[in-house]
């Protein structure tokens, strides 16, 4: 049974990210806006008593791997999958795969989704 108050959030990792690539270009992000977003938002989760835990990823080569890995160590009541993962065309097939995986592996999870590292703690609250 899981934890409803526990959440993985799965992620690129931001120092793999081109942000010069025209698709991450027009975001206004770089790595370390990214890393600072994302723990603004896991600061914020924990002060609301989520317990997070983050899975920052490559574009596939172990991404799925890594993420079933998370999965199988215990239960989570919501994942959270990054917009980078899901809103750029470059990883629609990375998103396709990891929807899977974690319906595979936690299917008791809800599922929520951010539109910026910044505001998973929304994402979250609207699925916990």
């Amino acid at each position: 049974m899981p934890d409803d108050k526990s959440v993985l959030v799965i992620g690129l990792e931001p120092t793999l990210i081109d942000f010069s690539a025209p698709e991450f270009a027009g975001t206004g992000m770089d790595a370390a806006k990214v890393r600072a977003g994302l723990q603004s938002s896991a600061d914020a989760l924990t002060r609301l008593g989520y317990g997070v835990q983050m899975c920052l990823t490559d574009f596939g080569e172990t991404a799925e791997r890594v993420v079933r890995d998370q999965l199988r160590r215990r239960p989570f009541g919501c994942v959270v999958i990054g917009a980078g993962i899901r809103t750029m065309p470059s990883t629609f097939l990375l998103f396709e795969k990891l929807v899977n995986v974690v319906h595979e592996n936690a299917p008791q999870a809800r599922m929520c989704f951010n539109t910026q590292p910044g505001d998973t703690a929304e994402a979250v609250q609207r699925w916990l």
